[in-house]
């Protein structure tokens, strides 16, 4: 009988051998699957927000829109059930006698002591309207009203002369930004654009709603209405007080200080500050270093694949902070302290780039703001 306990104990002592081992196994087993979703899901999650950004503006108004829609759509799905888990919502008499009419809870309010403004919500054009021009219109107030130049107005329309005449009823095409719209031939790219109409490359990428068949070289397709910023058409009868001649792009040298803050790098502005793109492009061949333009601790440091690409953040403390973005190298990390005038990274062109230049932001609570409010 020694013999049979001996035989059940070896067998018990396996069994719970087995199971042991079993559920080691099965933890290995789970740690490397769900580790392996969980790098799935960063990489498919950042590939997403990468996307996101590259697209900006462009899906915004069909997002707020499925977003409004989903909202409706279960608040009516959703009454039935409110009503009956809430039979006072649903109107009972004697309930609702009880409350205060809402015009008796107005009336007891004192208005005196509100402070009750009303703010117009501006929505960004992305696109070229039309405008049917009214009595006592002229190209000049038409420009100033949709706020863009009158030479914008006139190339838009094909309008001849320094001071064309518009007539009542008559259609006008307005774009959305100062420049040039362009209809995409075959063979031609940013570049070539941008070269026809005088400006930078950039300044088409920057526009929000500008579409490309490919993000990573900027591919346009034939036939597609691309918004030129800032462009212009050379018109040499005009008089020279007309000329679109653009000015030479200003140059700055780094470790500067134009007003509060230090200029992060030498080169010239290539972009100006606008409502799509409040930053600076400062553009320069040589890849020179860029700066801190004020002491604080980096935040961030990090690279993508599209927008910003390789970009540094800088905290000054207050909400207020800096960023440097399309950087081809960094030389400090998340985490350090940074003086004022010392060397960020490298300018690059990493992220959705044209050519070497830096974008300068400063921002305030999060925000972008105008950089120029500290630099001047």
């Amino acid at each position: 009988m020694n013999w049979i306990r001996i035989y059940l104990l070896k067998s018990l002592y396996t069994l719970r051998s087995d199971i042991a081992l079993f559920f080691y196994d099965l933890t290995i087993y789970l740690q490397k699957r769900l580790g392996g979703f969980g790098k799935l899901f960063e990489d498919y999650k950042r590939f997403l927000v990468e996307l996101l950004m590259a697209k900006r503006g462009r899906y915004q108004e069909s997002f707020l829109n499925t977003s409004l829609f989903t909202l409706v759509v279960s608040g009516v799905i959703a009454a039935p059930y409110i009503s009956s888990q809430y039979p006072t919502l649903a109107g009972e008499g004697e309930v609702l006698s009880s409350v205060a009419p809402l015009s008796a809870t107005v009336t007891d309010l004192n208005f005196d002591q509100m402070s009750m403004a009303t703010q117009e919500s501006v929505k960004p054009r992305d696109q070229v309207i039309d405008y049917v021009v009214q009595s006592g219109d002229t190209v000049s107030s038409i420009a100033q009203k949709f706020d863009i130049s009158e030479d914008t107005v006139r190339w838009a329309n094909n309008l001849k002369g320094a001071n064309p005449v518009v007539k009542p009823g008559e259609i006008l095409k307005i774009p959305p930004v100062s420049g040039v719209v362009h209809k995409v031939q075959r063979g031609e790219t940013i570049y070539s654009i941008a070269k026809k109409y005088q400006t930078e490359p950039q300044n088409i990428v920057n526009f929000p709603f500008n579409d490309f068949v490919d993000l990573e070289n900027f591919t346009l397709s034939v036939s597609q209405t691309l918004i030129v910023p800032d462009g212009v058409i050379e018109e040499p009868d005009l008089p020279a007080r007309t000329s679109p001649l653009r000015p030479k792009a200003p140059e700055y040298l780094a470790k500067t200080s134009l007003g509060q803050l230090l200029f992060p790098t030498t080169g010239s502005i290539t972009q100006q500050p606008v409502w799509y793109h409040m930053a600076l492009d400062i553009a320069n061949r040589a890849a020179p270093d860029v700066y801190a333009a004020e002491a604080g601790t980096v935040s961030l440091a990090t690279c993508y694949q599209w927008g910003y690409g390789c970009h540094i953040i800088v905290d000054h403390g207050n909400g207020m902070q800096t960023l440097y973005a399309h950087l081809s190298s960094f030389y400090v990390s998340a985490g350090q302290s940074v003086g004022r005038g010392d060397a960020l990274g490298r300018m690059g062109s990493t992220g959705r780039s044209t050519g070497t230049h830096l974008h300068f932001e400063v921002r305030n609570g999060g925000v972008a703001i105008n950089p120029w409010n500290y630099l001047q």
